[in-house]
């Protein structure tokens, strides 16, 4: 079965399927690396509470990077 959480005409914020979740993208907001990854890591948690799941059940995450030099700025906010 499909479940569709937080669907507009387009799109869905969440879909599950068979006991896995798929998140759509996740922007992030601030003026640092550090804020941005902070504020896509709370909206992903907060989309896999709603379905009774959490970050440590993550399969894969893909981030993008506009310069890799942020790289280990993001991992410390991730590790962290």
């Amino acid at each position: 079965m499909i479940q569709r959480i937080e669907s507009s005409a387009r799109m869905s914020k969440i879909v599950t399927h068979n006991g896995v979740a798929y998140l759509c993208g996740q922007v992030g907001a601030g003026d640092t690396v550090a804020e941005q990854t902070k504020y896509c890591l709370s909206r992903v948690e907060a989309l896999l509470a709603k379905v009774g799941s959490s970050p440590d059940r993550i399969l894969q995450a893909i981030i993008w990077l506009s310069d890799m030099n942020d790289f280990d700025e993001i991992n410390g906010v991730r590790d962290a």
